[in-house]
């Protein structure tokens, strides 16, 4: 098994110098592997020039001008027109046609396991997460350190021509975010998922991360697993555009790829048997002690799989355990099993 290199890009500046920097890092990926997939072809096909296409971007913009700028540099860096790559930033927030099609599949094998695991004793919470997503990206992603010149710095895996903040991240004031991708049929016009996920990038702390996600506006949703390291609370928010379902987390929990929260028992959702197959591989593995072994115990684990291996449609693109101390936070992205500590690092707390 060839080893999967991780690069750190570090970015600074304005919202457009950022988003520029992280573009031209990525633009062989995008060209390479996004522009020819199946995916994005089905996106460009139904979506591009569409008025409802136009009716999130105004959302948007109106909301947060800002991130829709770090777009604007993201589409310069990769030399693409910003259309395309906001087309490619809305691909959760749109419809595609039958559930079976290999676009509808694509969207479905992008899963993510996540973990949150209260403070005990002396020691802190942690959250650890393995970022899943199409098995071409392997390889392609970078782990992005952020510095705007205004707001909290903050880093983030990055998957090519994507915004941050819709996998794994962390900011200055100590907030840590995984996210996990859910399939609730109540897409409508609105901010985009992946702006909002953006947002709570920056963030001052929990309180204002949950009041983003309390957005009436949102056009689709994610599961947003959200620490806090000066307090040292996490909490589980399941967030599709018509509600949201915020859990303060008091024992370990796992969350996989869809809704569990009986307030969206009403809400249409797809549920792909891999989610299903992790969510109940994880519980029994929290209830069976698992976590003595820490985190990567259950994340590793290969017999469901939790871990997906590079072979797979859908594969395990790193994964990251965060642990949040009161005045800082650690993290170790593992590139795979055989690879740990692929990347390690601290952020101070403001």
């Amino acid at each position: 098994m060839s080893q999967i290199v991780i690069p750190r890009v570090c970015a600074k500046g304005d919202a457009f110098s950022i988003g520029f920097a992280l573009g031209q890092v990525s633009a062989t990926s995008f060209r390479e592997r996004v522009l020819i997939s199946d995916l994005f072809r089905a996106l460009d096909v139904l979506w591009r020039n569409s008025d409802y296409l136009r009716e999130l971007e105004s959302a948007a913009r109106a909301a947060y001008p800002q991130f829709v700028r770090e777009i604007e540099g993201l589409a310069a860096g990769l030399h693409q027109r910003f259309e395309t790559v906001f087309l490619w930033n809305c691909r959760g927030d749109l419809r595609l046609s039958g559930e079976s099609s290999p676009t509808a599949q694509a969207i479905a094998g992008a899963g993510c396991t996540s973990l949150l695991i209260p403070s005990r004793g002396d020691e802190p919470a942690v959250i650890a997460h393995n970022e899943d997503n199409v098995a071409e990206f392997l390889g392609a992603c970078h782990f992005v350190e952020v510095q705007p010149d205004t707001g909290p710095a903050w880093n983030s895996f990055m998957t090519p021509g994507t915004l941050p903040g819709e996998t794994f991240g962390v900011n200055q004031y100590g907030l840590v975010q995984t996210i996990n991708n859910i399939r609730p049929d109540d897409l409508r016009p609105g901010v985009p998922r992946q702006i909002i996920s953006r947002a709570i990038l920056s963030a001052r702390g929990l309180g204002e991360a949950i009041e983003i996600l309390k957005r009436k506006d949102r056009a689709s949703g994610f599961h947003h697993n959200l620490g806090e390291a000066k307090t040292g609370r996490l909490a589980s928010v399941e967030a599709p555009a018509s509600g949201y379902a915020v859990r303060e987390v008091a024992s370990p929990q796992a969350h996989a790829n869809h809704l569990l929260s009986r307030e969206f028992e009403h809400i249409t959702q797809t549920i792909n048997p891999s989610s299903r197959d992790r969510q109940e591989s994880a519980d029994r593995m929290i209830a069976d002690g698992a976590l003595a072994g820490g985190p990567e115990a259950i994340l590793f684990d290969e017999d469901t799989p939790i871990y997906k291996k590079q072979d797979d449609n859908s594969s395990t693109l790193a994964t990251s355990v965060f642990k949040l101390f009161p005045d800082h936070v650690e993290w170790h992205v593992h590139a795979s099993p055989n690879d740990r500590d692929a990347i390690i690092g601290v952020m101070n707390i403001m």
